[in-house]
């Protein structure tokens, strides 16, 4: 029987509900891409993005248009020329990653890393709420090392200030999803160094972040939604410090791996980050983000249920998936 495709969608309850500056969420739905070969199939997830103009019923027409040339062979290489960056093509990349683990009897750790992938400590994600809230969520998890808290507001310091309070000890990201402007970034931006903030995520619109060149980074400005894929990385140097690899921007992760590379080039600080899905969908970034300076793949701690099998989680520690989910 040769190779076909399959895309079907998902949705799984999210723990609470799941804020940031554009909005709540209170389930994650996912697409996932199976491709089947003989006895053996290999998957993929993805998340679409409305930000990115995707959409649940577009993200699987994308993939189901790629029918006719999966079941002729389409090889990852291929794959990066027949699609464009984004959720789509991440799924399908992964499928063929997952499915190419299977038929040479290799891990994918084997085939990207040539060693065993290394557990890793992912950021742990508290949403935008009031500041008692927040505080609150920050004090259950102050032992956690490493945490990232939603903001994006004009009136972010009474967060800011109260999860500090509640976590002292903890590294702590800020992700403003855009959120602040020209009027406020530089106050943001002293503030953060005062309370001894690791990194700031996104803090202006993607297309409103000009002043980044012209202002003091008293600490690390991270490009998530300025940054897509391997080109955009020239262009950003002014402006950022450090970017956020996610797989479903950049389109899986054969083209995460070469931006990776080529940040690290340019010198960049590298963050992996993860869309709010399941332990399918932040298996490949586990191998993406080896050797990172953060990795955020918090998705599956921030759901009511994952799949089944699913990563290991042992607090902020999460280990590399084992062959039954992916790879």
């Amino acid at each position: 029987m040769p190779r076909y495709l399959q895309a079907t969608t998902e949705r799984f309850p999210v723990a609470g509900s799941f804020t940031i500056s554009r909005g709540s969420r209170t389930h994650a739905d996912v697409v996932t891409c199976t491709i089947h070969d003989g006895s053996l199939a290999g998957r993929g997830e993805c998340v679409p993005y409305p930000r990115y103009g995707e959409s649940i019923e577009g993200v699987i027409a994308d993939i189901e248009a790629m029918a006719d040339a999966v079941s002729n062979g389409l090889t990852r290489a291929e794959l990066q020329k027949a699609m464009k960056p984004g959720a789509a093509r991440n799924a399908v990349d992964c499928a063929l990653w997952d499915l190419e683990a299977k038929t040479s009897g290799k891990s994918v750790a084997d085939l990207v890393l040539g060693a065993a992938a290394k557990p890793l400590v992912t950021a742990y994600t508290i949403s935008l709420g009031e500041p008692e809230t927040m505080a609150a969520k920050a004090a259950e998890n102050a032992a956690r090392p490493l945490l990232k808290i939603k903001t994006g507001t004009e009136s972010d310091e009474a967060r800011l200030r109260a999860v500090r309070a509640a976590a002292p000890d903890a590294r702590i990201i800020i992700d403003a999803n855009e959120g602040w402007n020209d009027g406020n970034i530089e106050y943001y931006l002293r503030l953060a160094a005062e309370l001894k903030i690791s990194l700031i995520e996104q803090p202006l619109p993607a297309d409103k972040d000009d002043i980044l060149a012209r202002i003091e980074h008293p600490v690390l400005i991270c490009a998530d939604e300025s940054v897509h894929s391997t080109r955009d990385l020239e262009g950003l140097r002014n402006r950022y410090d450090a970017i956020n690899i996610k797989l479903d921007k950049t389109g899986g992760l054969t083209e995460a791996l070469a931006m990776k590379a080529e940040a690290d080039r340019l010198g960049y600080t590298v963050m992996v980050g993860c869309m709010l899905g399941t332990s399918l969908g932040m298996a490949p970034a586990i191998f993406a983000a080896q050797g990172t300076a953060f990795a955020d793949v918090d998705g599956p701690l921030l759901l009511a249920e994952d799949r089944q099998p699913g990563l290991i989680y042992e607090g902020s520690l999460v280990y590399p998936p084992k062959p039954d989910l992916w790879g």
